[in-house]
């Protein structure tokens, strides 16, 4: 397995939409074990393909407390089953060290394809609910500090790119 290089906040190729995927080969198979291995190596729960720049509808999960029962969503999608709004302090491997209160939908009913083609429901709440909606924004060109003031948003911004976590243009 490789480990891939994540891309950081504020790398533009963060808001480009993901495509459909649309052939289940080995090829995908290979892409996700690499994109686990390295959610794994940097400690998330969570990696949308856009954040290794590979701009297609694939996420990896595992929000286990052993890091044993890994999710690979293709093509995932949701409907929201309670508007109760959650606040859950969210992190990104693409914004690195730092974290911020969000609030999402309580409770989705999850929509998506196995890395086979075939299609998949579940119910998803807690952390798992927050995790997914957080990953499909990823895909969709949204990032957690979109949720927050402008502000924060660009000091988050300066900080990182005076820091160590993004590379100079």
């Amino acid at each position: 397995m490789n480990r891939l290089n994540i891309l950081t906040f504020p790398d533009p190729r963060l808001r480009k939409k993901a495509a459909a995927i649309d052939v289940f080969d080995q090829k995908l198979k290979d892409k996700a074990a690499d994109m686990l291995f390295t959610m794994y190596e940097d400690k998330g729960i969570g990696l949308a393909a856009t954040q290794v720049d590979f701009h297609h509808r694939l996420i990896v999960v595992d929000v286990s407390e052993n890091q044993d029962d890994p999710l690979y969503l293709v093509n995932p999608s949701f409907v929201v089953l309670d508007e109760t709004l959650d606040g859950y302090k969210e992190g990104c491997l693409s914004i690195p060290t730092f974290y911020e209160e969000v609030y999402r939908p309580k409770k989705i009913e999850l929509s998506y394809q196995d890395l086979d083609g075939k299609h998949q429901k579940l119910i998803a709440e807690g952390v798992l609910s927050v995790c997914v909606q957080h990953e499909i924004d990823h895909l969709d060109g949204k990032l957690m500090v979109d949720y927050i003031s402008p502000l924060k948003r660009d000091r988050i911004k300066e900080k990182l790119l005076k820091s160590k976590h993004v590379k100079k243009k």
